[in-house]
């Protein structure tokens, strides 16, 4: 009897480790297949700033713009030369080692006077390469027009162009280049979240369920009403009265918590590339699907026809033309079964034997015929 409750005792005991390790395992898959709320939204009001500016390079070894064809070029090199104390105006320029340039660059959320950014080049004439170049100071601006960084350095070309008087041969984008950590931040973008009470998630993906789920997961870390979904692509987040941290913390609190998001059925092809993308909810219902190709080749194969040696002719071409015909007649239907999944119907259209530009023919004739319950979208 003792002996028959240690049995026991150690079965149950098993059973106890067995039902934790799987219930370790669903932890583990389920955390696999979520997100981040980090990685699924951005914070309204904290993004990256787009400038611009124009500016001339120098040092370009023969490859800048022609005057005569960039007039533009010309008249920035007059004013440049004058805010330096050099007065040409009037004298005739033949340079060839300038060129002008549009200079861009993100100036990140937060960057403080001091930053460093990188810097994007673009020759906006006819010159024909930026290699060994050096970009002047030039400013850059924001859409308010206000100065926020000022770029100055060497440019850095990927691309390369080489020819002679028979010929060149180009690879890459010689006209344009980088100055990495070329530019610096001379005035920031104000704003603070430490006197704000509320913010706004803007999820990358609208999706209602994803925003419900953002803010259900939200209220059960923070144990009260924190969130509440406005609209599929918002979400909005009020500071508990009883949280003593700032609104930083609290965003760093939740952008670590994970979210399943859910998405729409949707199939994205591009028929330039043969590229064919299926989402996992993509479902199908029954239907029979037959696929054939018909190949015609003509091939023309001429031959020279020449008169005996004694004998009167001329020597003439004749055609000679061999056409094939090849009708897959043999193919079969393949038959989808209702509700399939991903891999069902992968394997269902694999089975017609096709490559991935009747496949995308087949998924639009799937759509039309009301089959396919998926949106497909033709990049």
């Amino acid at each position: 009897m003792r002996q028959k409750s240690l049995i026991q005792s150690r079965l149950k005991k098993y059973v106890t480790l067995l039902l934790i390790t799987l219930i370790s395992l669903g932890n583990g898959l389920s955390a696999q297949a979520a997100s981040r709320i980090k990685d699924l939204v951005s914070i309204e009001g904290i993004r990256d700033n787009q400038l611009v500016g124009y500016g001339l390079v120098v040092g370009l070894n023969g490859t800048g713009d022609s005057l005569r064809n960039a007039p533009f070029t010309e008249q920035s090199i007059v004013a440049m030369l004058e805010r330096l104390g050099v007065n040409t105006r009037g004298a005739e320029m033949k340079a060839e080692n300038v060129a002008a340039v549009m200079v861009t660059a993100s100036l990140s959320p937060f960057a403080r006077p001091g930053n460093r950014l990188d810097i994007n080049v673009s020759s906006i004439g006819d010159a024909d390469n930026l290699r060994g170049g050096t970009l002047i100071v030039t400013p850059l601006k924001g859409a308010d027009g206000e100065v926020y960084a000022v770029a100055q350095g060497s440019i850095q070309v990927s691309g390369f162009s080489a020819g002679g008087d028979a010929g060149s041969i180009t690879q890459g984008v010689p006209t344009a280049g980088r100055i990495p950590n070329g530019g610096i931040v001379e005035k920031e973008v104000n704003y603070s979240m430490l006197t704000k009470k509320e913010l706004h998630l803007s999820l990358r993906t609208p999706d209602f369920t994803t925003s419900r789920r953002i803010a259900n997961v939200i209220n059960k870390e923070m144990g009260t009403k924190t969130a509440m979904a406005l609209d599929p692509s918002t979400v909005l987040i009020i500071k508990p009265e009883a949280y003593n941290n700032t609104m930083v913390d609290l965003v760093t609190d939740l952008e670590q918590l994970y979210v399943q998001p859910d998405r729409k059925a949707k199939v994205v092809v591009d028929e330039r590339s043969g590229i064919i993308v299926i989402g996992n909810e993509v479902r199908v219902s029954e239907v029979a699907i037959a696929q054939g190709n018909l190949t015609i080749r003509v091939n023309e194969t001429p031959q020279v026809s020449q008169p005996n040696p004694l004998g009167q002719g001329e020597t003439a071409v004749v055609p000679r033309t061999e056409v094939d015909i090849e009708d897959d007649a043999g193919k079969k239907f393949a038959l989808l079964k209702p509700g399939v999944n991903l891999q069902d119907l992968v394997d269902g259209l694999n089975a017609l034997g096709i490559g991935p530009r009747d496949m995308i023919a087949i998924l639009q004739a799937l759509k039309v015929s009301g089959a396919l319950h998926a949106e497909i979208e033709v990049m």
